[in-house]
């Protein structure tokens, strides 16, 4: 289990009302928003490859994909195939690029807990070496929950404090 350092060591007192894990899940919580992710990390960019892939509704795909546009996950590039109208691909940002390791790591656990009779993919590496995703140190040695500190920081604590001085509720 992860260790709390200072005030999260005492739950009461420490609220996470901007919990970063709150605002992942809430842009990138939905199954058709994670296996979007998944299809673009497979390199698909156009909107009919994810609704068709994802197995979702036009409807659907088009909310996500405009989500996780407006939210900076993915930029939307204009392209014309000769005769046709103008249409756009759906490519990941630097931010969208950043989540690999969130997508790896839901893979990686679902290899290992829930397919009984063995992976259907396998990731590795180009020297055809298994890749695993772990959490690791600067200095890239792989830790455990234990091994991790969390803290809350002078921006949290200035931001609790503001909120709660401008609370008007009895």
């Amino acid at each position: 289990m992860m260790k709390l350092m200072g005030p999260l060591a005492d739950r009461d007192r420490w609220q996470a009302t901007q919990c970063s894990i709150a605002k992942a899940v809430d842009l990138i919580g939905t199954r058709s928003a994670i296996l979007i992710l998944r299809e673009a990390f497979y390199g698909a960019t156009r909107f009919d490859q994810f609704a068709r892939r994802v197995g979702i509704t036009d409807a659907v795909a088009s909310a996500r994909l405009k989500e996780l546009t407006e939210a900076g996950v993915f930029t939307k590039v204009p392209y014309r195939e000769p005769g046709q109208r103008v249409r756009y691909e759906y490519r990941l940002t630097e931010m969208g690029q950043d989540l690999f390791p969130v997508v790896m790591s839901l893979w990686q656990w679902g290899n290992e807990y829930l397919q009984p009779d063995g992976a259907p993919l396998v990731a590795t590496d180009s020297s055809n070496k298994p890749v695993r995703v772990g959490v690791v140190a600067e200095d890239s040695a792989t830790l455990d929950p234990e091994d991790v500190e969390v803290r809350v920081t002078r921006v949290a604590w200035a931001r609790q404090r503001r909120d709660s001085s401008t609370d008007t509720s009895d």
